[in-house]
């Protein structure tokens, strides 16, 4: 493994932090284990910061911009130019991912990993690799060093959005033709015919779909990936975004932020990153469950339990910012709630378990 990601500073979880946050769960007079995965989630939260006392405020949704050669070979509905033109509208704050995040008051960054095209808007944070990736069906889709650069460039991020003071941090995308890169990584790890992993994306037809599937067979055969080097399934099968993205999941193990995991293309990076440093795990929260066919089997593989399914498909992060509201919630019970000893009853008496 390279030296960068081997000498990562991740440390381990604060246990007792973990366990006042339980106990405090436990105190509360509600029936135990009564709001089920976003106790688990409080909790897990505490152990990644060291503090029981949880705040997921403010938050903010990183998304990362990047485009894709494999586009060449018609594998997505879309014009490459849309994916500058959604990038744009990010920087704008009039995405789809910025309305939805404004209603729950949740940042939104727009950050260039390597779009074809730069998009000229002052919010847009230039973390340019290079002008989109190479057709993988030809070739690896980057370099190695590439990819490094891209991990490196995420872990300093969430570095960065830790500075500022943001606690929470949705990972979010934008990339034509990043269904058909997810789905390779996918396929070379679980070593799965694509066939069986490989979905629809924005809406392809059937003919549409063939040619995705094909591509995707292509770059298997082309640069037959090592699914024993994670780095090079990566540089090999990916893009910008995903290396950026699994970059930001070990930036939050090694900075203490809870990074959520988005939809198809999130949990790919999410699993590229568990495959390089599989104690960065400690540092994500799964918010919902892709309609992509390949997003169960990687959480399954992980171990993670989506918290939404809601079959959202919209990518951006829209999914992952829906994780902040219900953690807000969940908070403002564990924060104020009335505890069994307010009402008098003895530690122990009724709490029987949900």
């Amino acid at each position: 493994m390279d030296s960068y990601i081997h000498n990562l500073p991740i440390q381990p979880i604060d246990e007792d932090a973990a366990a006042c946050a339980r106990t405090r769960w436990d105190a509360i007079a509600k029936p135990l284990g009564s709001l089920g995965m976003l106790e688990d989630a409080i909790v897990q939260i505490a152990a990644l910061t060291g503090d029981s006392q949880v705040s997921v405020r403010p938050c903010c949704a990183a998304v990362l911009c990047a485009d894709n050669g494999v586009v060449a070979q018609g594998v997505a509905q879309s014009d490459p130019q849309v994916s500058t033109l959604i990038a744009r509208s990010v920087a704008q704050g009039k995405s789809s991912v910025c309305r939805m995040a404004a209603a729950s008051n949740i940042a939104c960054v727009a950050v260039d990993m390597g779009l074809f095209e730069p998009v000229d808007e002052p919010k847009m944070l230039n973390l340019r690799i290079a002008a989109g990736t190479h057709d993988f069906t030809q070739g690896p889709a980057m370099t190695r060093e590439q990819a490094l650069q891209a991990i490196r460039t995420g872990v300093e991020l969430v570095g960065e959005l830790a500075k500022k003071g943001y606690r929470l941090v949705a990972t979010g995308e934008m990339g034509i033709g990043n269904t058909t890169t997810s789905t390779a990584i996918a396929c070379a790890f679980t070593g799965r015919d694509p066939a069986l992993l490989t979905g629809r994306g924005a809406g392809l037809s059937d003919e549409g779909l063939a040619r995705k599937v094909g591509a995707i067979r292509r770059a298997l055969e082309v640069n037959d990936p090592n699914p024993d080097d994670p780095l090079d399934v990566l540089a090999k099968l990916g893009g910008f975004d995903i290396a950026g993205m699994c970059g930001m999941f070990l930036g939050g193990a090694v900075h203490r932020v809870p990074i959520v995991i988005d939809g198809f293309i999130s949990t790919v990076a999410a699993y590229c990153a568990t495959q390089l440093r599989e104690d960065c795990k400690v540092a994500m929260l799964a918010s919902h469950l892709s309609a992509e066919p390949a997003a169960a089997v990687l959480l399954d593989r992980m171990g993670l339990q989506p918290m939404l399914h809601a079959n959202m498909r919209l990518g951006e992060g829209t999914g992952a910012i829906c994780l902040a509201p219900l953690l807000d919630m969940a908070l403002s019970l564990y924060s104020t709630g009335p505890t069994y000893a307010d009402f008098g009853i003895a530690a122990g008496a009724g709490k029987t378990q949900a």
